[in-house]
């Protein structure tokens, strides 16, 4: 039996800004200017030219489609049928090869176990109920020696701050209710993840975004956002 780590509530949310995907000054504004760091945060770890890559999470494919231009052979998946639908016209109409499904990554997993050579999964363990299983899935996707890239929020005041009462409410540069504090994760707790998966943590970087200037950057302070990479053993 296939467990189901969703939560409908958040399926629910990402589906109804479905739209707004590509919209550079909508409500992923905040995500269409991290994305070249998180990109490039990749694409300087590894080659990513004919590798297989899944993209877990993918929304409405912003990072999926990063990866394709730089060579790679990328699928997409979500569990939120309207992101996924927005996803295959962007690409579709942009004439990139890219294959999106909306299912989770339990249920692909039972069709490409052990198969791809990097996974990512960024902004996307802080919307699930149980990040722990989502990780050791993202894991069992990976061939032996595949990397795993992983991005969320650190769980301490100033993430609170930051994310939730400054993102949503005095700046509003993400819709109120998109964070819930209870989800996010330390990265002490990820890191552990990561080792219980039988994988192995190779760097923690964190990420800053400015709600006043729009810009963003790649850094030593992992107190809010933050990326990880990992190697399955």
């Amino acid at each position: 039996m296939i467990m189901i780590n969703v939560d409908s509530q958040e399926i629910k949310k990402f589906s109804d800004i479905a739209e707004e995907w590509w919209d550079k000054n909508g409500d992923f504004k905040p995500l269409h200017v991290i994305n070249p760091l998180r990109a490039n945060f990749i694409k300087e770890k590894t080659e990513l030219k004919n590798k297989n890559i899944l993209d877990v999470g993918c929304g409405g494919g912003l990072l999926t489609e990063s990866l394709f231009d730089f060579g790679a052979n990328v699928i997409g998946i979500d569990a939120a049928g309207p992101g996924i639908e927005v996803a295959k016209l962007h690409a579709e109409q942009n004439k990139k090869d890219i294959d999106y499904y909306e299912k989770t990554a339990e249920e692909l997993n039972n069709e490409k176990s052990e198969f791809f050579d990097i996974v990512t999964c960024l902004e996307v363990l802080e919307h699930v109920p149980d990040p722990k299983s989502l990780v050791k899935t993202c894991v069992s996707l990976l061939k032996p020696g595949g990397l795993l890239f992983l991005s969320t929020i650190n769980k301490n005041p100033r993430s609170w701050i930051t994310a939730i009462v400054g993102a949503e409410y005095i700046f509003n540069i993400l819709p109120k209710g998109t964070h819930e504090f209870d989800k996010f994760i330390k990265p002490s707790s990820l890191a552990s993840f990561v080792r219980d998966a039988n994988a192995e943590v190779l760097d923690t970087k964190g990420m800053f975004y400015n709600p006043i200037t729009h810009k963003a950057n790649i850094n030593n302070d992992l107190s809010v956002n933050y990326l990880m990479y990992a190697r399955k053993l």
